[in-house]
């Protein structure tokens, strides 16, 4: 699928169909600028995709070398492609999950650099000319037995010092913060060979339910100068049971990436992409609002597509939330916890739910993080899925939801508290699809 604004995709013929190999799963595509590969043509760059060849046979026989990786290359811009005959370029030596490629080229060793997942961990393995692969190092945490899964590597400049590190990402299988599947991350550094950073020390990119298996474009253009990542809106704990047919699964909207010095800590931080404003409909600004202890107040618009920022005062004790209804009496509410100083979705009572047992069965929180007195909110609500940014990106938070009617009402909600909006905007938003 291309786009020109990583909103608005015009979907593309399939462009690697299963053979003896296998299925195709999981990868990634780069452009060989130096035609390292020897694929391109009339002096232009090729594209080349990595991915892991899937063998449905073996996995049925019980055999562990059922996944390896293989390229194909396109000389249309991806329109057409070519497996390379002598496919796979990485074999499996024998580990049962071995998948999900992630290329990049590193300018200082010049040469190619491949991550993937090994059960548990990620290899790392590097090759002048995308065919020949040699195995470099691992990188994992000592005795987890979580399975990973999409991982990514990339710099990433402090944006408080100047400083480059290397970020490490890696889908996990279990066991994220509220449960299920999630992306996480390390800081560390990459010499062109091995990943060095503190396997202890796992960030999640993302403290919803339902941002799994984010990763990132390769080759933006240097005048950009972005690090862009995309994300699936599901959870293995639920995805195959989800009540859709036609939208079964979405992905996250595109966010930009960015490192921060927080306090002795660095931290990736994650917002919504500037040419998401594009869609930025009629608003409303509501100004301050007062709201007393357990009070409700409701915004003039319905919520059914909508954007909504808030700037407020942490208040002392109590919830600040955001409530979206509907005239089914579902629910969905979200916001901050001063109590325990954390952000929060409730999902409870936000639409169909009884399809998973773990779905709809507790409050999904997170981490508010730093920011003094006051808290910004910006909160994207879709049919199906809301997506809170917290102080321009510093934490997030990704839930779905299903409900049974659209939601009509939406209220700033005060629970045991008195708080002050200093902000309130609410726009509607732009469909994306007809």
């Amino acid at each position: 699928a291309v786009s020109p604004d990583m909103l608005h995709w015009e979907h593309l013929p399939i462009a690697l169909y299963p053979d003896s190999l296998g299925l195709i799963f999981s990868g990634s595509a780069v452009i060989d600028w130096d035609n390292t590969s020897g694929f391109g043509e009339n002096g232009e760059p090729p594209m080349i995709a990595i991915f892991t060849h899937h063998n449905m046979e073996g996995e049925k026989n019980g055999m562990l070398d059922f996944q390896a990786q293989s390229i194909a290359y396109s000389n249309d811009k991806g329109r057409s492609w070519t497996k390379y005959a002598g496919n796979p370029v990485v074999p499996n030596p024998g580990i049962k999950d071995f998948r999900d490629p992630k290329v990049i080229w590193h300018e200082e060793s010049q040469h190619w650099v491949m991550v993937f997942a090994a059960y548990d961990l990620v290899r790392i393995y590097t090759s002048p000319n995308m065919k020949d692969w040699t195995f470099q190092s691992e990188f994992g945490i000592e005795g987890d037995t979580r399975l990973w899964e999409c991982p990514d590597l990339f710099s990433l400049t402090v944006e408080e010092t100047g400083d480059e590190k290397w970020i490490l990402i890696t889908s996990i299988q279990k066991e994220a913060p509220n449960g299920g599947t999630a992306t996480g991350y390390f800081v560390g550094d990459f010499d062109g060979a091995t990943f060095t950073g503190n396997p202890e020390n796992l960030k999640w990119m993302d403290y919803g339910k339902d941002n799994y298996a984010m990763v990132t474009w390769s080759d933006i253009p240097e005048e950009d100068g972005r690090r862009l990542a995309l994300g699936w809106m599901s959870n293995w704990q639920y995805a195959q049971l989800v009540p859709t047919t036609e939208w079964r699964s979405a992905m996250t909207l595109p966010r930009e990436l960015t490192l921060h010095q927080v306090g002795e800590d660095l931290e990736v931080w994650s917002a919504p992409v500037s040419e998401v404003t594009s869609l930025d409909g009629a608003k409303i600004e509501i100004g301050e609002v007062v709201l007393e202890a357990d009070q409700r107040f409701g915004l003039p618009e319905n919520p059914d597509l909508t954007k909504l920022t808030l700037k407020f005062k942490k208040p002392e004790n109590g919830k600040v939330a955001v409530s979206y209804s509907n005239d089914s009496g579902e629910e969905l509410l979200l916001g901050y916890d001063s109590d325990s100083h954390q952000l929060f979705i409730d999902r409870t009572n936000a639409g169909i739910s009884d399809f998973q047992e773990n779905f709809a069965n507790k409050i999904h929180v997170g981490p508010a993080g730093e920011g003094g007195e006051e808290l910004e909110l910006t909160i994207y609500l879709d049919r199906s899925s809301v997506e809170m940014f917290a102080n321009g990106g510093q934490r997030v938070m990704t839930d779905i939801v299903f409900p049974s009617t659209p939601y009509s009402e939406v209220e700033l909600v005060s629970e045991g508290t008195n708080t002050t909006f200093y902000e309130v905007t609410l726009q509607s938003v732009d469909r994306i699809w007809d």
